[in-house]
């Protein structure tokens, strides 16, 4: 009595059961309505939500459903779906047994969402079950409803991706749909992003991709980039250069390059302007050069050791294995040092499903199995897990699990079941957790004479053809746990008979959703069935929770039957002992993606400034405005940082005020060093007049329009050149952080204010590039936005064609002296 006056889910099925009566008292009017007059329901629910909500015209779109799928798929539609679909449209996840019309109930909720306009998004585990379902009965049923249903798959153009976005309802895995995001915010023209903004989500086998898939972030790569040699002719430079040619501001730990600096490396690297935008990487290798040779100390700063430059921890003293320092710097040392360089690698973009998902409007999902995970259900993404009652009463009989004390005894036991029903003809299901676990059970299959197919978990169109046909009279199918998953097996003809589907598990997964999907492979819509496991105290669940004592304790039971070590225990303790291990890894495994997930919380935060600082350059008309706040600031910042404050009056330092804007910032000639004078006021009103003017006189040469691209061509370069240098960063630091626990540091913590701290440097080192490029660059008429982030291993669509890099130097021939300057050939030097 308790237990039912506490049942939540109880409660919320009383109210789903009355709003899903409403829907089905409406069948019989429904069933009058002509063909047209049942469509044109569409455009009249549309002008409807002008002025009602959703949950206003949500029994009538149901009704039209129920009725429209009736008509076009043949399939009504049972109560039990209505009100899964209700607690879909609700954001929360329908837990619905396997076979109960999973796919038929989203179309209640997706119809209804997609009436808005703002489009909903059918989230399936693999392409083939989206292309089945987009071309098949269902996308069918769609447009018979007038809506436009599209496919979004990962070898579509832009231009194809664009207009599948554009459709009512969209059929996608989760990995295409977060590439496309990612792939969205490295564009450089806003024509050429694909998604529109993340409205509703249902998530088909939402535990598989939510819990099971949420390990591991997406991660688009640049690839690996041979770029030694540009470090080494950076670094034979710099080793030229003297000291009039070079700037130290020991405050900011940083080298500029003087006006005979830079004339010397323009010469050099045959270049007409240092600072054009297309020598920005040229520029960043010659300052990190100029950095590791004049400002960074061998045995103090990093060692040298193994062939490889070390960090020093500057306030332990300790070597800091596995890290780097970054933007190239790491690379700058190890030309300079003359051991080998190592290719850099890059990270251009990264999200968590669990970040990605929880950015639309409205989430939502339906599976077979999720109430064991609902606590992180409810946590992470806000949804509320509902079970929903079978359609028929489940009759399939769950034997309890075998236990034998050995895994060959295990395997001829489950050889020698199979060969048992085989022989009378029912159809046999055999989950594995391993492929290997399926090759030798059919070896041993094939040692007896039993005919079977063998599937993994490789997801393609085959699996899912011999899975839907595993339910066919003699038939047997070995499978891992998880292949074919969405597709139902249906039973043929005289299978009823034989006692319906079997399934054989050979061991327990870690997580029990993964063994009551395999159960409820069988018992579909009151369909009879059998299933059991078969478990040993060797399998690896046993062996990491039992030990050497629960094994022996096993063996002790099966001696005491007649044939020794081939006999099988079914105690109900020993299965209580395994669902309390299963319950502990699953609390493990939680708080591992919580762990996941705090982490990329902090580059979440990062990447939603960038993000949306992209979105404004791409889609407002003029950045002028934005630019003018970046160049405000940092030359706003100079001033200050050359001010005198310990005078009764502040007072300008004259001459670090002229050194620090006159080549750094400004081109030769723009201030005049006389102008900087002692008061504060006057010098500031004629710096910020001298930046106005070098302003004004770039536009008056061509037209607003013109110099707002040219705006628009810096600030994508810079913001993506740093951003990308950052990811990449951030990612080093996340693999080299778990490190800080042993000298009693939280990783956690330390993570997040290293992040923050570098990502402030980033902010600053965008705004200070922007404002260094806008006073001194030289405008031209063929401008052209570069995309300086070029996704490689996860490119969607016709790849960007690439432009050609300035040539900085011939090609180092192997008996040419080394560009390092060592004074060795290069064979015998870098070239090795």
């Amino acid at each position: 009595m308790l237990k039912k006056l506490f049942d939540l889910n109880r409660k919320e099925l009383k109210r789903l059961g009355k709003i899903a009566d409403k829907v089905i008292l409406l069948e019989d009017d429904f069933k009058k309505l002509t063909d047209d007059e049942l469509k044109a329901k569409t455009e009249e629910f549309k002008l409807r939500l002008k002025t009602e909500t959703l949950d206003d015209i949500l029994v009538e779109a149901f009704a039209t459903v129920r009725e429209a799928s009736t008509r076009v798929t043949f399939k009504t539609p049972f109560y039990v779906q209505v009100m899964g679909g209700i607690a879909i449209h609700e954001g929360n996840i329908a837990e619905m047994k396997t076979g109960e019309g999973k796919t038929l109930t989203a179309v209640m909720p997706a119809y209804l969402n997609a009436l808005s306009g703002d489009g909903v998004h059918i989230v399936t585990v693999n392409e083939y079950l989206a292309g089945r379902e987009t071309t098949g009965e269902i996308g069918e049923l769609f447009r018979w409803l007038g809506l436009t249903v599209g496919l979004n798959k990962r070898e579509l153009t832009k231009a194809e991706k664009k207009e599948a976005y554009e459709c009512d309802i969209l059929y996608s895995t989760n990995n295409e749909l977060g590439f496309d995001y990612l792939r969205d915010h490295m564009v450089i023209y806003k024509e050429e992003m694909v998604q529109k903004p993340l409205s509703f989500a249902i998530i088909d086998e939402v535990d598989s991709i939510l819990i099971d898939e949420a390990r591991t972030p997406l991660i688009i790569s640049g690839g690996a980039k041979n770029t030694s040699n540009l470090y080494l002719h950076a670094q034979a430079f710099a080793r030229r250069i003297d000291e009039e040619d070079f700037e130290i501001d020991v405050k900011a730990n940083s080298v500029t390059l003087t006006e005979s600096g830079m004339t010397k490396a323009e010469k050099y690297f045959n270049v007409d302007n240092l600072y054009d935008l297309q020598n920005v990487a040229l520029l960043h290798n010659v300052t990190n050069a100029m950095k590791a040779n004049f400002t960074m100390q061998r045995d103090v700063d990093y060692v040298v050791q193994d062939n490889a430059v070390i960090i020093v921890d500057s306030f332990t003293g300790r070597l800091m294995h596995g890290r780097q320092f970054s933007e190239g710097l790491h690379q700058a040392l190890e030309a300079k040092e003359g051991v080998e360089i190592k290719k850099e690698t890059s990270t251009l973009a990264t999200i968590t499903f669990q970040n990605f998902f929880r950015m639309y409007k409205k989430l939502s999902g339906m599976t077979g199995t999720a109430k064991t995970e609902e606590e992180e259900f409810r946590n992470i993404y806000n949804m509320v897990v509902v079970e929903i009652p079978t359609n028929k009463p489940i009759v399939r009989i769950d034997d309890n699990d075998l236990i034998f004390a050995t895994m060959q005894a295990k395997y001829r036991a489950i050889a020698d079941e199979i060969k048992v029903r085989h022989t009378k003809g029912q159809p046999i299901l055999v989950g594995t957790i391993s492929i290997e676990t399926s090759e030798l059970l059919s070896d041993l299959l094939r040692k007896r004479g039993v005919k079977h197919d063998v599937l993994n978990a490789k997801q393609h169109e085959r699996e899912a053809d011999i899975v839907e046909n595993a339910g066919q009279k003699g038939s047997v199918t070995i499978a891992t746990n998880m292949a074919g998953r969405g597709t139902d097996i249906k039973l043929g003809e005289g299978v009823i008979e034989l006692g319906g589907l079997a399934v054989l598990g050979t061991e327990r997964h870690e997580s029990r959703r993964i063994d009551n999907q395999l159960r409820g492979r069988s018992g579909r819509q009151g369909d009879p069935g059998y299933t059991r496991f078969f478990l040993s105290g060797d399998d690896d669940l046993m062996r990491r929770f039992g030990g050497d004592r629960f094994k022996r304790q096993i063996e002790m039971l099966t001696r005491t039957r007649d044939r020794e070590d081939e006999s099988a225990v079914d105690f109900k303790i020993f299965s209580g002992f395994i669902r309390r291990a299963q319950r502990q890894i699953e609390g493990n495994n939680f708080d591992r993606r919580k762990t996941v997930l705090q982490y990329d919380e902090v580059l979440r935060k990062q990447r939603e400034i960038i993000y949306q600082q992209r979105r404004d350059i791409l889609f407002l008309d003029s950045i002028k405005d934005i630019v003018d706040g970046m160049v405000d600031r940092t030359i706003t910042g100079v001033f200050e940082q050359n001010l005198n404050y310990e005078q009764k009056n502040t007072k300008v330092n004259k001459e670090d005020m002229f050194n620090a804007l006159n080549i750094k910032f400004f081109n030769q000639g723009v201030l005049d060093k006389g102008e900087i004078v002692d008061d504060p006021d006057q010098t500031y009103n004629y710096i910020m007049g001298q930046v106005k003017k070098d302003i004004d006189e770039k536009i008056s040469k061509f037209t607003i329009e013109k110099f707002n691209e040219f705006l628009k061509v810096v600030v994508l370069r810079v913001v993506d050149t740093y951003w990308v240098q950052h990811i990449d960063q951030m990612s080093e630091l996340r693999q080299g952080i778990g490190l800080q626990s042993y000298a009693q540091v939280n990783p956690l913590r330390e993570y997040q204010e290293v992040g923050f701290s570098m990502f402030s440097d980033v902010i600053l080192s965008i705004e200070k590039d922007v404002t260094r490029y806008v006073l001194k660059a030289i405008l031209r008429d063929n401008l052209q936005r570069v995309q300086v982030a070029k996704p490689t291993a996860t490119h969607s669509g016709k790849e960007e064609e690439t432009k050609k890099k300035p040539v900085t130097k011939d090609k180092v021939g192997r008996n040419d002296p080394c560009p390092c300057g060592s004074g060795k050939k290069y064979k015998q030097c870098h070239g090795r």
